[in-house]
């Protein structure tokens, strides 16, 4: 079964190709039933952040009706970057399969060695200049968060 779904992202991943995407596809699925797919969207919508996996999760809270999808799996045709893997743990989805890894991506020319390697550095030492700006109240937000009783936690 997870084979089929993985297979369904393939075919997602080439038609995606065919009209104009990227050649990432990806599945949420629960209780055995696909939820939403959707292939990369990052050139057709203007979006560096349009990734298959992510328009996938993105679709599929909105079908739910819930910002977490934790009796939901991921079925993504490749091993998902960075961005996508935090959208993941954000979602709390319960299993990813992938059928490609980050070296077939590199190969291809979706190389994310560089964010991985980034990450463990301090913000100071990051290829994008990252700066802590010190600013008297910039913690009042938390503040008003943690007095909120009404909060929906996530």
């Amino acid at each position: 079964m997870h084979a089929d779904f993985l297979r369904q992202t393939i075919d997602l991943a080439c038609d995606n190709v065919v009209n104009g995407g990227g050649p990432f596809g990806a599945l949420v699925v629960k209780d055995q039933r696909i939820i939403a797919s959707s292939g990369n969207r990052v050139t057709q919508n203007i979006d560096p952040t349009a990734h298959a996996e992510i328009m996938a999760i993105r679709l599929a809270c909105q079908s739910l009706g819930d910002f977490q999808l934790t009796e939901c799996t991921l079925y993504t045709s490749c091993e998902p970057c960075p961005m996508c893997l935090g959208a993941i743990y954000w979602a709390r989805l319960h299993a990813v399969y992938f059928a490609c890894n980050r070296f077939d991506a590199a190969a291809a020319g979706f190389d994310d060695s560089f964010i991985y390697d980034e990450i463990p550095k301090l913000p100071a030492e990051r290829c994008i200049a990252m700066h802590y700006i010190e600013l008297a109240g910039s913690a009042l937000p938390f503040q008003a968060w943690k007095r909120l009783e009404s909060k929906i936690r996530y």
